[in-house]
């Protein structure tokens, strides 16, 4: 299992979210993907971050021909739960509601967003009238 995400600096994420979306790949892919977006890094920076990302068992990596493969070893939904379980934590001892309900609050959620958030809550609300009350043989 791999240490917490919290372990991951800014460029690392970077270099971790070019291989979720780009699958296997190589350094000079990763590189490319990364010049795309605006972040102009050396070659060697690169592949200093995906040496990095590997010995903390975020990335694999395997000889093809004369190139590495680079490859996430986690999803980006583990490291996303990991990284808002630790922020949670730390800004609201833990508890979720106080974070849902400043994003809702701030505007910070489109209106597909919303509507997403109501049909997850209906059917939460959905789930708990069907579920056996107190006394029930539950």
């Amino acid at each position: 299992m791999p240490p917490r995400q919290t372990e991951l600096s800014d460029a690392e994420l970077e270099v971790l979210k070019a291989l979720w979306d780009l699958g296997p790949t190589s350094v000079r892919e990763v590189m490319n993907h990364l010049h795309a977006q605006g972040r102009e890094l050396a070659y060697t920076t690169v592949l200093t971050f995906l040496t990095r990302l590997k010995a903390k068992k975020y990335v694999t990596s395997k000889k093809s021909g004369q190139a590495y493969i680079y490859k996430a070893k986690v999803s980006r939904e583990k490291v996303t739960g990991s990284r808002l379980s630790s922020l949670i934590e730390q800004l609201f001892d833990g508890a979720s509601a106080p974070l849902v309900l400043h994003l809702v609050q701030s505007n910070k959620l489109s209106s597909d967003e919303l509507g997403e958030l109501r049909r997850l809550l209906n059917d939460l609300d959905d789930r708990d009238d069907q579920a056996p009350g107190v006394g029930e043989g539950r």
